[in-house]
C-alpha cells in the first residue's frame, strides 16, 4: 500500500474506534509579557507585513520573548541608573515617601518612554 503525503513526512497516527487520527502536538508555550504584548499590538497594527512573516514562520512567539527581555533587563537597568543620577536614596523614601514615589515614577516613566522608542515601536 502506498503511503499518504502525511506519512512521507513522518505523520504517525493511531487508532481512536474506527478512525485513525494523527498524532499531532502543540507546540510549547512561551510566556510574554507586557513589553512583548505591546510590541506584538504594535506590529499587527503598523507592520503587518513583518507580523504576518513572523507568525507564519512561527518565529513570533519567539521574537516577543526576546523584545520583552530584552526591555525587561533595559528596564531595570534604566530605573536604577536614573535613580542613582537623581539621588534618590532609601533615606529619601524614609524622610519623604511622597517625594520619593513622585521622582520614581518620573523616572519610569522615562525609562519607559525611551524602551518604546528603541525597542517596541520600531
Amino acid at each position: 500500500m502506498e503511503k499518504s503525503s502525511f506519512e512521507q513526512m513522518g505523520v504517525t497516527y493511531h487508532q481512536e474506534g474506527d478512525y485513525f487520527l494523527p498524532n499531532l502536538t502543540v507546540p510549547e508555550s512561551v510566556f510574554i509579557g507586557i513589553w512583548g504584548q505591546r510590541r506584538r499590538q504594535y506590529l499587527r497594527k503598523h507592520r503587518k507585513a513583518l507580523y504576518d512573516a513572523l507568525l507564519l514562520s512561527g518565529k513570533l512567539d519567539s521574537h516577543l520573548a526576546n523584545i520583552d527581555q530584552q526591555a525587561e533587563d533595559m528596564f531595570s537597568q534604566l530605573v536604577e541608573q536614573m535613580a542613582e543620577q537623581a539621588s534618590i536614596t532609601e533615606q529619601l523614601k524614609a524622610n519623604s515617601q511622597m517625594e520619593w514615589v513622585g521622582r520614581m515614577n518620573n523616572i519610569r516613566s522615562r525609562a519607559i518612554e525611551l524602551i518604546n522608542s528603541e525597542l517596541i515601536y520600531i
